[in-house]
């Protein structure tokens, strides 16, 4: 509930600190003592636009803090976690900063907000009933979230949009599967002529790099060559003479193998060592004439080699990428071949999948909407018993349940749902706010929130004006509904109306004081004696008599006995 508002240089209100209590109360005052100025500034609170007007002449800003008491597991906590805040430790305040130039800043539990944060807060917080304000009741869209409520379709409502989840989530794979395929059959030719082409090229790993390597050693093959030999001579000589490393070495091997068993092993590790040289001689000469047959051999290649380089080469630039990666592509490329050729089953099973969940969400959407019209026969019934007793017994309400184009069709069923009414016998119903007059829209709102009332997670409801156009038996009956409201609700009302005055539990006299220059907005809460002059000026006007006060006393205590009837 509302436990507390502070207002701060808003209009004509300089500072002003209200505690509220539960139950029923009744703000009251003269026309233009400022009364909807409370309601705006309980507005700002809740996260109402924003207005430089409203900030007090000469001052720089105004503020508004509102302190609610939520019941636990209220749909404020689930709002703080979503938007990451921290959670509330019992209380819940919200602030609002206006300042002269027309910016605003919101705050929650003294942390920096959006302001439409502070709005979905003031929606779950207060409910705001008169036929000017267009939240609440007086919004379409809450309708069916009204009526599900209403019927405790809380487990219902869930398995729809369950439903729908899957559904949506079955038909956006099929989409994109079928999307792949469609693409990838419009690029079928071109998939299999690279294929092809890839599958006559056959590149492997390290190719480009093999074959440059070998086109330069051929583009220099006489030059390799002559070097090689050139090597080989000085190694074994000519031919013709013993000039040769290998004939130097075979000389000393000769010369120290003469005299090492007379050195006393002083040579032995210098003829190990020539022994070595002469062995590694010989592998170089072997690992040269090698060399140089495969050089003479591949000499004839070089065309070869030129004709692939390019062709490899060629093909890379076609794709795109480095040569180095053309096996990859290669093997991708033939994947997705396979992958398409493969698809059509896949496809098949997605399909069938769609067509299941489809199935499957109709099946719980079609029952949530045969349950939502039950409970909005019981609705309809309910507010037809609330409407006689507040001179509405020419009016019809009926709740419209109306089917939905598939494309419309979506989380919350298949359905809307529309609270419509009509005022005169054989005129068709229309909405609330088209079809009611000022005065009729508030008692039609005043009895669908006493049907409502049990199911309302809102626990704050204000009614700005309910009685207006109505007086006497009327008024006394939509005081006796406002009662009967606040043991359930904690029920603010601004009125004009002494039977509906009497009725409340907290009493509250706005009004307009002049000091100088200075005029301001002051609301003060009225003891016993207090309220009654004041029920007694409401029923009388300015010159307040001792009829009017009896009258006062009278209505006073029906409303004692009618609440004490509502207790029994």
């Amino acid at each position: 509930m509302l436990a507390a508002l502070a207002i701060r240089d808003v209009v004509l209100i300089d500072r002003l600190d209200l505690v509220f209590a539960p139950g029923l109360s009744v703000l009251t005052g003269e026309t233009g003592a400022g009364k909807s100025i409370l309601l705006d500034a309980l507005g700002l609170a809740l996260g109402a636009r924003a207005d430089s007007g409203l900030v007090r002449h000469g001052r720089e800003q105004a503020s508004v803090t509102a302190e609610f008491d939520p019941p636990p597991d209220h749909p404020v906590d689930a709002i703080l976690a979503e938007a990451e805040l921290e959670p509330r430790d019992g209380s819940l305040i919200l602030r609002r900063v206006v300042t002269a130039d027309g910016r605003s800043r919101a705050y929650v539990n003294d942390q920096p907000t959006s302001v439409a944060l502070l709005r979905r807060l003031g929606d779950a917080l207060v409910e705001i009933q008169g036929q000017f304000d267009q939240r609440g009741l007086m919004d379409p869209s809450t309708h069916r979230e009204t009526l599900d409520a209403l019927a405790g379709l809380s487990a219902d409502v869930v398995a729809v949009q369950a439903g729908w989840e899957t559904w949506r989530a079955a038909t956006d794979r099929h989409a994109k599967a079928r999307a792949a395929m469609e693409q990838a059959r419009a690029d079928e030719d071109w998939l299999r002529h690279a294929v092809d082409e890839f599958d006559r090229m056959r590149p492997t790993e390290g190719e480009e790099l093999r074959l440059a390597e070998t086109r330069t050693v051929l583009a220099n093959a006489e030059t390799v060559l002559s070097a090689m030999n050139a090597a080989a001579d000085a190694l074994t000589g000519d031919g013709t003479s013993d000039s040769g490393a290998d004939s130097a070495v075979a000389q000393a091997q000769r010369a120290l193998d003469r005299v090492v068993d007379k050195a006393g092993g002083r040579l032995t590790a210098a003829v190990a060592a020539l022994d070595r040289a002469a062995a590694e001689i010989q592998e170089a000469v072997i690992e040269i004439q090698s060399a140089a047959e495969d050089i003479e051999g591949d000499s004839s290649r070089l065309t070869e080699i030129d004709d692939r380089l390019h062709d490899l080469r060629d093909l890379a630039r076609k794709h795109g990428i480095d040569p180095d990666r053309l096996p990859a592509l290669h093997r991708d490329l033939v994947d997705r071949l396979a992958s398409l050729d493969a698809q059509g089953g896949g496809l098949e099973a997605l399909a069938e999948a769609e067509r299941r969940a489809r199935v499957d969400y109709i099946a719980k959407a079609e029952a949530l909407s045969g349950r939502r019209t039950k409970a909005a026969g019981k609705l309809d019934a309910a507010i037809a018993k609330e409407l006689p007793p507040l001179k509405l017994e020419k009016a019809r309400f009926e709740t419209a349940i109306d089917r939905l184009d598939e494309p419309r069709w979506g989380p919350g069923g298949i359905d809307t749902v529309g609270f419509r009414v009509t005022t005169n016998p054989g005129t068709p119903p229309g909405p609330l706010s088209k079809i009611a007059s000022g005065g009729e829209l508030s008692r039609f709102l005043l009895a669908l929130k006493v049907v409502l009332a049990e199911s309302s997670p809102v626990p704050t409801v204000v009614f700005d004006e309910v009685d207006s156009g109505v007086g006497g038996a009327v008024a006394a009956a939509v005081g006796d509904r406002l009662a009967r409201l606040a043991e359930r609700l904690q029920i603010l009302v601004v009125t004009h109306s002494p039977q509906v005055a009497a009725q409340g539990a907290h009493h509250w006299h706005v009004e307009k004081r002049t000091s100088g220059d200075a005029v301001t907005t002051n609301v003060e809460a009225l003891d016993a004696g207090a309220r009654r002059e004041e029920i007694a000026r409401m029923l009388s006007g300015a010159a307040i008599t001792t009829e009017a006060r009896a009258a006062a006393d009278s209505l006073l205590l029906q409303s004692i006995g009618s609440r004490a009837a509502g207790a029994g």
